[in-house]
């Protein structure tokens, strides 16, 4: 599963011109999120077409990169992000963007997009803090 760091100046309607652009393909936005600092932002969008959001944005000439994500199975108390972080910092994975993509029970899913797919997958997939069923 791949998501999209776009780049966008920080301005009204720039993030409605991305999205109006994707969902005039028909493409829906299943997760996103975003910050500016500065006049300038980022969102990351993960949509249900990757090959059509990638043409949309291309075409639009917006400056975007796709990133892998690699989800995680935090349990939904104080401290399974920090311990999450934690895990792929010491390990030298550098986070590009979070996203939360549900819940399940008493854990929530959450996408990483890091510098290294494949080291973070080892350091969180199945290591991740899970909830405990009483």
């Amino acid at each position: 599963m791949n998501a999209f760091i776009v780049e966008l100046k920080n301005q009204p309607g720039e993030l409605a011109k991305v999205t109006e652009a994707i969902a005039e393909k028909g493409i829906n936005i299943l997760g996103f999120t975003g910050a500016t600092c500065g006049g300038s932002g980022t969102v990351v969008l993960l949509t249900n077409d990757e090959a059509g959001t990638r043409s949309v944005l291309s075409g639009a000439g917006w400056k975007a990169r796709e990133v892998e994500l690699v989800v995680a199975s935090l349990a939904h108390q104080p401290g399974s992000l920090a311990l999450t972080t934690r895990r792929l910092a010491d390990a030298g994975v550098n986070i590009e963007a979070a996203l939360p993509t549900g819940m399940d029970g008493g854990n929530v899913s959450v996408a990483f997009a890091t510098d290294n797919p494949a080291k973070a997958r080892q350091f969180i997939g199945e290591r991740a803090p899970v909830a405990t069923q009483a």
